[in-house]
Order: C-alpha cells, then structure tokens, then sequence
C-alpha cells in the first residue's frame, strides 16, 4: 500500500509546473488536515518533489497523504489534477481489492477437510442449471415425481434457461433489473454459486463494465453481530484490512453489486418500521436495520442487489423488496453431474467408473441434481477406490446416501439445537407420511398447520414453497424437493419415536406400519414402493444407531419383525406361484432390493429361507438388480435354487454414444443388437461365490454370458460350495475358452457337482481334451449335456479317453446335434465296452447311419456295459437298421432304444422331447438369421453412413422377416 501512494504521489506532483507546486506548498503549510496538524513551514520551503512526497507520507501516513494532496488541489482549484488522482487511486484501489478477493475466494474447504486441505472454486464448480419462468402447478408437480434420467432429461428440457452472467441484463421492456433475488433448495448451491460470482468478478470473467466493487454478506455471520454498525463497515468487512476509499465507492453506487447470501438464514426475518431505517451509507444502526436498508433501497438507492434465498422466506423478502426479478437453482442436468463426477475426482477412469455406477442406480443419480447431495455420493466412493474396495458390493445403499443428506444439512445449520428440532424434526416426517398415504406431493398452510409447521427453521431446509396463479390470485403450496425425499422421511416417520403425549394426539391410527404394508401388499401399489424399500433400509442397526446419535432421537424396534411377517407372507406367496407374469417377477425382485437396503445379513438369511426357488425369466436385470439379487442370493443358507433363463445380465444402462442410440433405434427387435456386449454377471458372481451362499442348483441358461464368466465361476464357487449340485449355463456364448475355465473348477478335488448343461454354448472340438481331463478327475458329476454343440467325431473321441477313465462315475451324457457321424462309433463302441457307471446316451440329431449304428451294437452287447437308454430320435433309421437294433433289444431286454422306426410306441414324454428339440433347433436359426442380417445392415451403415436412406429400406425389410417369421412360428 505504501508503495501504490508513494507512485500515486511522485506522479501527481511531478506533473505540477513550477509555479504551480509552489501554490501547493504554500496551501499545504496552512491546511490542518483532519486535526493532523501542519507541516513546519521551514521544512517545506526548500523541499523539492521528491521531498515533499517524502514528507507528506511521513507526516499523514501514506493512505492519509493521498487525501490530503487532493483536499490541497481542490483547494487551490487544480480539479483536474485532484480528479486525476482521485481516479488513479481508485484503479490502483480496485486493483489491490481484486487481488484480495481473488485470494480470499479461490480456495474452498470440504466439509470432511483435514487440517490444510483445500479445493479450488474454479476447478471444483460446476455450472448448475438456472431459470427464470414461473412454472405452471402440473409442471412442478411432473418435476417432483420423475426419477432417473427423464428426470435429468426433464431438466435439461426447459425453456428459459439463463446464466450468472445475464442476471443484470436488460429485461423485454429494456429496464435492467437493480435487484435480483435467486433462489433454491437447501444443498442446491446457491453459496457456492455466489462465491463463485466474486471470484470470477475478480479475476475479471464477470461483470467487468457493469460494476466496479461487488461486495458479499453473509446472513449467517450477520446473526453474530450485537454491536451497530453502518453501510460502510459492512463494505470494510470485505476489504483488505479493513481499508478502503468508501466515499469514492459511495459517490458511484451505480457501479456497486451487493450479494447477500443466504436470506432465509436470518434469525428473526427483517420486519423494520419505515422510520427507523438508515438513508446515510456512514450511519450506524443494528446490523439487520441496515440490511433492511439496502434491500428497501433506503441508502445507495442506484446500487444493485442479488440475493439468494430459500423458496420458503421467499413472501417475507418480498415484502422488503423493489420490482425485484426472479430466477430459481434448479440444481445439475445429467451432463453437469456428470462434468461434476470428473471434477472431483480428478481422474478420469475413476471418474467415469463413479459416475457409471451411480448413473445405474435410478434413485441415487435423481438425487444428484442436488449438488450436496452428489459431493456426498462422491466422498463416500473416493474413500471406497482409496482402499480398493469394489463399488458393487460395499458401496452406500440409497437410504444411507438420503440418512448422510439428512444428517449433513442438520449438522451445517443447527449444530447447537439439535435436542429441540428433533420434534419438528417429527412433524415433518408425519406430514411426508401423511402425504404420501393420499398421494399427495403439494400441501397447503391448512397441512402444515394441521402438521405443528410453522415453515421455520428445519422444515425450511426441505420444504420448498411455490406460488402459481389461481384465476385472478395466487395460491401459495410447499413440496418436498422431490418425491424421494418426501418417501424417506415418510419411512422415517415410522421409525422415530415420540413421546407418549405426542402419539395420543392425532397420529397414532396412523403410524402402523402394519396398515402402510396392507395397502402396499395387495395391489403392489408403485407410489408406495419406495417408502417400503426406505423402511428395510431403515432397519441397519448401524444407521439407527448413528441416527440417535446425530439426530438425538429414539428408534422403534418393534417394526423389525413386522416387517420380516410381511416378508414371510410374500415371498411364500410369490413362491407358491405356479406361473408368474411380468409383473409378479418384478415384485419378486422388489422383495430383494428391499433386502438389500437394509444391509442385515441376519434378518436377509431369515427372509431368504422363505424362497426354497428363485425364479426369474425373460426380464432385463439392471446393475442395481444384479447387485441386490447378489446381496441375497449370498445370504441363500438352505440349499435353495437359482433360476435365471433368458435375463439379461450385467448390462445395465450404460452410457451410450450417438452411433450406439441410432444402432439401438434402428434395430430394436434384435436383442443381440439391442445390446451386442455379452456379459460377465461379474455383480451376481461375488454373491454366488460368497462362503455363505448354499445354493443346490444354479441355472442361468440363456443370460448372454461370455467366455469370462466361468472363469471366476470355477475358481471359486465350484472349489467351496459344497452344496451346489447342478450348473446350468446352457445357451450361452460360452466357446472353448469358457469351458477351458470351467473345466478347472471340475478337476478340483472339492468339486461336488453332480449335474453340468451346456447345451448351445459354441463349443468345438477343441474343448474337448480339457473335458476329458476334467472327466477323468472328477467322481461327483454324474449327468453332461453337450447338445447343440459342434463338437464332431474328433471331439467325441477325445471325450471318450476321459469317460474310460476310472475315476469317471458319469451316468448320463447328452450329445443331441453335435455334427456326429459314423466315424466316431467305434470310439463309442470302445467306451460302452469299457466303462460301467454310464446308463444313459442320447445320440440324437447326429448323421448316423447303418455302418455306424452296427459298430455301436457291438459295444452295447458287451457284459460290462450297463447302459438303459439309447436315445437315437432325430436319425434316419432304415429296415436293416431296426432289424440289428431288434436284435440287440433280444439280448439286453433292460435297454430302452428309442428311434424313429419306433414311433408308434413311443410314450407322449418322448414325443413332447422330440418336438422341443424341433422347435430349439428352428428357433436357433431363426436367432441367427435375424442377428445376422442387422448386423450385415449395420455394416452396410458403418462403410456407407452417407446412404441413410438405404439403410432404413433395409431396416423395414428386418421388421418385414420378423413380421414373417413371427407369424409362420405362431401358425
């Protein structure tokens, strides 16, 4: 500073003519500045520029130095020099108090900060969403209740978007606006937002021709002033040392931003007389009379305001305002949480891993819009990848992400009275209740009233208030910020206890969850899903005892077993379902998310024992899905069973680039093109590998299951779970390499598997020595199903070397369409003569013919063999060849051979496996037609993507084949 006047000085004296600097000594030596006194007379006579520059900062002081040289050239009527330094030193100034803000304002700390850790504004800010329309009452009420991406989609979907920067902009009737009041949600970022107009102020990124100085007052500190003070100190609070040119400030109020942050935030809301009010910038009066001042525009009439708020004080800032203009926070669009997500980690592969898995959890990406909320997600999952633990399986449930927001915006704002909010704490939650019982999201005063709210303090930070026109008035009606958080306080409700006087009066019929469940139970009613889910994960004794601490309430444990009857009663009704529909499967998996929220291992094992079959078909599993089925599959303890045919695993709902949306709209009746990635059910295989889990059968036939599925499979679930006793992965794309990794787990000496399908899953001959390794250790397998595979004699016969061997006790062996001819006969032949444990073979759908059916004969006639059944459907069997069979049926009357010469006495069983068989067979074609020719035209796209008209012609002629298909196979 002293160095800024010294220049300021030397500059505006060395510009004096000789004459004139002579006027100014003579002038200066009478002149008692303030009550400084003067300079001696002596000491200025002689004294050239330098040494008066000298003698004024040393005499005045250098801030004081300037004053008095231009209260001298005033004087003497040098109005230009005095104006010309007044000027240079309000820019050097202005300078000086950018630099300070700068400083001041670059830096943020996280509220879980260590000591001397901090994050930069400009690199942790992310736009929010802005707008300035007044919305209509249906379009609110469409805002609370969607979830995940069409809500981000609705979000980014509105009209009157704007930015920071035109707030002040001139309005249709060309008046710029002089107060501008923004306002939003608790935890929306407004105070962010406010910072970050100071900073970039500063840096001179905003509002650099419209103001001069842009001041901030906090709300909050202003509750912590007891002594007066006047327009000036509350400018001074922001300067450095509290040092500053305030009348040059105050001569341009035009050229003056105040942002007052945080209006809600005041103890007692402004409610002044007129009369006592402050018109001089200099005058000292309490803290909130001043306040009020500015905002009625009482004192620096010209200056600007911007003001942020909660909608609930909205009605009394309205009352302390002038034709102020409007605009709400809206919170974070999908793409700026997703800009939000890499800003925070720094790091783009965990970034996008984050992002991904909340993006897949409806719930939690809707609450993302809330800027807290998404710093809350993020924290929780850096701290997880920091000690290398995987999102899937500990990552925060919903409910714990919703008890966190709760406890966090408690904590920030009512640290010191928590004892007595919590009983408003209470009515708040029986108003959500209550609401959500009548489905009802926008309430009026009479509910809150009727509730004990008074829309003060706790209500205020979750309760939003909107106002819409009603015929010639305006109707007032308050929401919670969206319908997920009216659901968890709802569930809320039904965990807090009160005290005796408080359940008598009005809420007791009301607060059993016996009667919410019965509502829920019967009609699966949607509006109710989410509360239910909230209650299971309300039951965590971990989260309830962190919730008494923090909120300092009580839990009621009673609701426990209610909770674990009902789920008794559903699980054993959905069991008992002989066929379920869509719609039952879906409530089935709704009973495992519900688990899954709670986080109880015990109480999920007790539920679990009521599903001795889990059965899910034809339904696309979310990665939410997957990971709730994973959590309660691995707290499977009874030798239950796992049913998944034809789900899609593992997928998700990733994020999609503009060649995926397109080729997934082109051609959305392929499922393989639906979603060309297969799957390695990584989620469900952390579960299923799990020491508790004690599943007996696992079949996941036709899930879209790659190559890298059995390889963590066999490690691990076949070597430790002893109780698994049939695999089923048929129909899927499982190859050679697959069965490579299955074939590992076989060969363990822990393996107990009894029976293995694995029909349709692309495999070769070339797995085949793996298998007949894997046969040849393994004792406990006794049934293998291979149909559908092109495993040709080449394969057969290294298949037959591992079922000759001792150890191998297999009984049944299914090789239906596996491109067999005569040539692998004999090495069938050698294998019934040899091995004595096999009693079923099912060689149907093979090219077999006369010459190679008679060398099998000769196997089957041999004493060791012990074979029952001989299934040769599906082979051309001539009269020479009945004949040798007729024979051989003479000398083992205890084989049963089935063929086609013998149709006429088979039994409707047989007949019913020919036809599936049939119908298997065409429906594979079928798949493979249709993949095929989308993927052809998609091709056809990728070399030509100029040619769009072709590619849809050749898209209705997709349509057009499956129409056809369609029809033949319904015929």
């Amino acid at each position: 500073m002293e160095n800024q006047s010294s220049d300021l000085l030397q500059s505006a004296l060395d510009d004096l003519l000789q004459e004139d600097f002579k006027r100014f000594k003579d002038k200066l030596s009478h002149s008692d500045f303030e009550g400084k006194g003067t300079i001696p007379r002596g000491r200025l006579e002689n004294a050239d520029r330098t040494d008066m520059k000298n003698l004024l900062m040393a005499f005045y002081g250098a801030a004081a130095a300037v004053d008095v040289t231009i209260d001298v050239f005033t004087q003497i009527s040098f109005r230009e020099a005095a104006a010309k330094l007044r000027e240079e030193r309000e820019k050097d100034y202005q300078k000086k108090y950018r630099d300070h803000i700068q400083e001041e304002y670059q830096v943020i700390e996280d509220r879980n900060a260590r000591l001397g850790e901090h994050v930069s504004l400009d690199k942790r800010y992310t736009e929010l969403l802005i707008v300035k329309e007044h919305r209509q009452r249906e379009e609110r009420e469409h805002e609370i209740i969607t979830r995940g991406r069409r809500h981000a989609e609705l979000m980014a979907q509105r009209t009157s978007h704007t930015k920071i920067s035109v707030l002040f902009d001139p309005d249709r009737s060309r008046q710029s606006p002089r107060t501008v009041v923004l306002q939003g949600a608790a935890g929306i970022g407004k105070t962010m937002t406010a910072r970050k107009i100071m900073l970039d102020w500063a840096a001179g990124k905003l509002y650099q021709k419209k103001f001069d100085y842009v001041f901030y007052i906090n709300c909050r500190k202003i509750n912590l002033f007891t002594e007066q003070k006047s327009v000036a100190d509350l400018l001074l609070d922001n300067c450095p040392n509290r040092k500053g040119p305030i009348k040059e400030m105050f001569e341009k109020p035009e050229k003056l931003l105040f942002i007052i942050d945080g209006f809600d935030e005041l103890s007692s809301l402004l409610d002044i007389d007129e009369v006592g009010l402050c018109t001089d910038p200099f005058e000292n009066k309490p803290v909130k009379t001043v306040l009020c001042s500015l905002l009625r525009k009482k004192v620096l009439q010209k200056s600007f305001l911007l003001i942020t708020t909660r909608p609930t004080a909205l009605e009394k800032l309205q009352q302390n305002l002038k034709f102020p203009c409007y605009a709400e926070i809206m919170g974070f669009s999908g793409e700026e949480r997703k800009e939000y997500f890499h800003k925070f980690f720094c790091d783009e592969k965990k970034a996008t891993q984050a992002f991904n898995f909340v993006k897949e959890n409806e719930m939690l990406f809707t609450m993302c819009f809330v800027p807290i909320v998404c710093w809350i997600i993020c924290t929780v999952m850096k701290q997880q990848m920091e000690k290398g633990e995987d999102l899937s399986q500990t990552s925060k449930t919903t409910t714990s992400v919703y008890l966190l927001f709760l406890s966090t915006l408690l904590t920030d704002h009512f640290a010191n009275s928590m004892q007595q909010s919590k009983t408003t704490l209470w009515n708040l939650c029986s108003l959500a209740a209550d609401g959500i019982l009548e489905q009802k999201i926008l309430f009026e005063e009479g509910d809150l009233k009727k509730h004990n709210l008074s829309l003060c303090k706790i209500q205020s930070l979750f309760l939003n208030k909107n106002i819409f026109q009603k015929d010639t008035e305006c109707e007032s009606v308050y929401s919670f910020i969206h319908l997920s958080f009216q659901e968890f306080f709802a569930a809320l409700f039904y965990m807090l206890e009160e005290n005796e006087e408080k359940m008598k009066k009005s809420f007791s019929s009301k607060k059993d969850v016996n009667n919410l469940l019965k509502i829920y139970g019967p009609s699966k009613n949607n509006y109710l899903m989410v509360t239910v889910r909230f209650l299971f994960g309300l039951l965590n004794k971990e989260r309830l005892n962190d919730m008494e601490k923090k909120l300092h309430c009580k839990t009621s444990s009673e609701i426990k077993l209610d909770l674990l009857k009902w789920f008794e009663v559903e699980a054993k009704k959905i069991s008992s379902l002989p066929y379920k529909t869509y719609e039952e499967l879906r409530d089935q998996l709704e009973l495992f998310h519900c688990l899954y929220e709670s986080q109880e291992e015990e109480f999920v094992k007790s539920a679990m024992d009521n599903f001795q079959e889990i059965r899910l078909e034809h339904i696309r599993l979310t990665t939410m899905d997957e990971i709730a089925l994973s959590f309660c599959v691995k707290n499977c303890c009874s030798k239950q069973s796992l049913y998944l045919c034809n789900c899609t695993l593992g997928i998700g709902e990733r994020e999609e680039g503009w060649i995926t949306k397109l080729r997934k709209w082109l051609f959305p009746l392929n499922p393989l093109m639906k979603d060309p990635r297969t799957s390695t059910a990584y989620t469900l295989l952390q579960g299923l590998k799990d020491p508790n889990c004690k599943l007996k059968t696992i079949s996941l036939s036709s899930c879209k299951l790659s190559s890298a599925f059995p390889e963590d499979l066999s490690r691990k679930t076949l070597f430790t779970n002893w109780s698994l006793e049939k695999l089923d992965l048929s129909a899927n794309t499982l190859g050679d390499l697959g069965l490579k990794h299955l074939c590992e787990g076989l060969k363990h000496p822990l393996c107990k598997l009894q029976i293995l399908l694995l029909w349709q899953c692309r495999l070769t001959a070339a797995c085949c020595g793996d298998l007949s390794e894997a046969l040849s250790a393994n004792e406990s397998l006794t049934e293998l199903e291979l149909s559908g595979n092109e495993l040709g004699d080449s394969g057969i016969k290294l298949l037959c070397k591992g079922l000759k061997h001792p150890s191998c006790k297999l009984q049944k062996l299914v090789v239906w369409d596996c491109h067999l001819t005569d040539a692998c006969c004999g090495d069938l032949s050698s294998l019934l003569s040899t091995n004595w444990s096999l009693r079923e073979l099912n060689l149907s759908g093979n090219n077999l013919s006369y010459s190679g059916l008679k060398l099998l004969c000769e196997g089957l006639k041999h004493p060791n063999c012990k074979l029952e059944k001989l299934d040769l459907s599906e082979i051309h069997i001539d009269e020479k060849t009945t004949k040798k069979l007729e024979v051989l049926q003479k000398i083992k009357p205890g084989l049963s051979i089935v063929h086609n010469a013998a149709s006429s006495h088979q039994n409707p069983g047989t007949k019913t496996r020919r036809m599936e068989c049939l119908l298997s067979k065409r429906h594979t074609f079928i798949c493979r037609l249709m993949s095929w020719s989308s993927e052809m035209m998609w091709n056809i796209f990728v070399m030509h993507c100029q040619e769009v008209g072709l590619v849809l012609l050749l898209s209705i002629a997709t349509y057009w084949l499956h129409w056809l298909i369609k029809g033949h196979m319904e015929d």
